[in-house]
């Protein structure tokens, strides 16, 4: 018997009159100690189709016109809340996407971690912390055990992505869905956990359902792959059969899609659009009855950066380096100390209603695109805000015109403009964030893991586009990012940042083909090949 059977899934989304057929008449198995990987472009029904084996949709929105489920013979299509809550969790855990809207704002690491334990296995306050902690240390978060009372938004993007983890493998699940679990992650980090949970899959015979668009990841872990396209499983099979000999030409585009090229040359002469000098972000820390501050958090330590038009300079490193606190420091979004210049014009010093007006011609896409858009807005009304602040003056039907000019410019159909985020795969969502910041038709863009979320047609995509816009408009970017594939497509200077520091700098090329430090070599290392990384 094997632990998990699918047969004939389908699942449609109504939204009044309007059906979408997100999966129709899946089929497939896995294997107890199985790893299976689902693969494909955004919109596919990966996703979808991992929820409905925990019956996650949201129902009656959500409905399946046919299939069963069933995990160890047990039928989990229709069945009851209490056998549902026994799975959730504990025999079967997940591991979603997007973690910082998967984990709790309000409550503390070890509060959320912890609940795992206190409602399957019944634990006792001080078993449960001891749990946690070693929980905390098998993903790799030794520092995070002195700070269990910390909450999701003191983390880094990979920080969150691990502490799901630890949540998901916190009963020792017979089966681990994983979707995307290393898409928010730096190069290195993800070698470590993906060895972390092949370790785990053969030492507790765990199987695990890998959601992935990233191949290279697929080739190395999983037993089989299964295709998806538009809701369909078009391809099935063992994954050295999918590698070498893919039947479908579905399959053929993805394999042989990727980030290619190299930026198109700019302008070394003319002055740069944004310049730091000893740019600093320190964080107080506190201790003590009367909270005085004892040391600082160097986030960001004496940077100096010159972006010109036409330019694109990567920045990359490990979760926790301060790639993003540099980035924001530099729009003015949080306090920082060192002269930052904004064509020409001393910005570090200006108030708020003063930089108002910049705001328009310096941009940011953030990394996680379903926190960064309002459930509440539409589309429409979510790229054409920027317009109602920055240009008052424009009609609605003005207004109306740039917005689908812009859904166009990132590959999104403009009749969808009325729709809601939640409507929108991982992908769509984040083309979405990147037409919010281009409709403004700014000059600098900061680019903070705009194609984490993408997978790998779709970045090739992406990269192409920003491209074309960067040539079309002269736009600078500062491209953050821990894909090194997608930097070495991009950029042409890169920044190597570690511990707030830069260690590395210098042309893309320079870098990736005589990187002199001995970090920048581990984290090529790392992306080019992950084996090596293992050791």
């Amino acid at each position: 018997m094997a632990l998990l059977e699918i047969k004939n899934l389908s699942a449609d989304f109504r939204n009044g009159a309007q059906v979408t057929h997100a999966v129709k008449n899946v089929s497939f198995s896995i294997e107890k100690g199985e790893i299976l990987a689902v693969v494909g472009e955004s919109g596919s029904g990966k996703s979808v189709t991992a929820l409905s084996i925990l019956q996650l949709l949201p129902y009656p929105v959500a409905q399946h016109p046919s299939g069963s489920i069933k995990f160890k013979g047990e039928e989990l299509m229709g069945a009851p809340d209490v056998v549902l809550r026994g799975i959730r969790g504990n025999k079967v855990a997940m591991i979603f996407q997007e973690p910082m809207t998967s984990l709790n704002p309000l409550h503390s690491i070890e509060k959320q971690i912890a609940e795992v334990l206190f409602i399957h296995k019944r634990m006792a306050p001080e078993a449960a912390r001891a749990r946690v902690v070693e929980l905390l240390k098998l993903v790799g978060l030794e520092k995070l055990t002195e700070r269990l009372n910390a909450y999701p938004h003191e983390l880094s993007g990979g920080q969150r992505q691990r502490v799901m983890i630890a949540m998901a493998l916190a009963n020792e699940p017979d089966l681990l869905i994983a979707d995307e679990p290393t898409t928010a992650v730096d190069v290195t980090v993800q070698a470590q956990l993906l060895k972390l949970l092949k370790e785990l899959q053969k030492k507790t015979g765990m199987a695990i359902m890998l959601i992935t668009h990233d191949l290279s990841i697929v080739r190395k872990m999983a037993d089989r792959v299964a295709v998806m396209y538009q809701g369909e499983l078009v391809e099935y099979d063992k994954t050295e059969k999918i590698f070498t000999a893919p039947s479908h030409a579905y399959t053929q585009m993805l394999l042989a899609a990727q980030p290619k090229g190299v930026p198109q040359p700019f302008d070394t002469a003319v002055p740069a659009i944004f310049h730091a000098e000893q740019l600093k972000v320190y964080f107080p820390i506190k201790a003590g009855i009367f909270r005085r501050v004892v040391d600082y958090v160097r986030a960001v330590d004496g940077i100096d950066i010159d972006i010109r038009p036409g330019q694109t300079v990567g920045v990359v490193g490990e979760s926790g380096s301060g790639k993003t606190t540099l980035g924001l420091a530099l729009l003015r979004l949080i306090q920082s100390t060192g002269a930052i210049r904004f064509n020409g014009r001393l910005i570090d010093g200006l108030a708020a209603n003063d930089i108002r007006p910049l705001r328009k011609e310096m941009q940011i896409v953030f990394q996680d695109p379903y926190g960064s858009l309002s459930p509440r807005l539409s589309v429409s009304q979510i790229i054409e805000e920027g317009l109602l602040v920055h240009f008052p003056d424009l009609s609605v039907a003005e207004r109306e015109k740039r917005v689908m000019e812009v859904l166009l410019e990132v590959g999104l159909d403009p009749d969808t403009r009325n729709r809601y985020p939640h409507e929108f795969s991982g992908g769509q969502r984040q083309r979405i964030a990147i037409a919010r910041a281009m409709v403004l038709k700014p000059k600098f863009v900061i680019l903070d893991e705009p194609t984490s979320a993408l997978d790998m047609s779709v970045q090739a995509q992406i990269i192409d586009l920003l491209r074309n816009l960067q040539q079309k408009h002269n736009l600078a970017y500062m491209f953050i990012s821990h894909d090194l594939r997608v930097i070495k497509a991009i950029s042409h200077q890169v920044i190597v940042m570690k511990n707030g520091k830069v260690v590395e700098s210098g042309p893309t090329q320079q870098i990736f083909e005589h990187p002199r430090e001995e970090y920048t070599k581990t984290l090529i290392a790392a992306a080019l090949n992950i084996e090596v990384v293992n050791g």
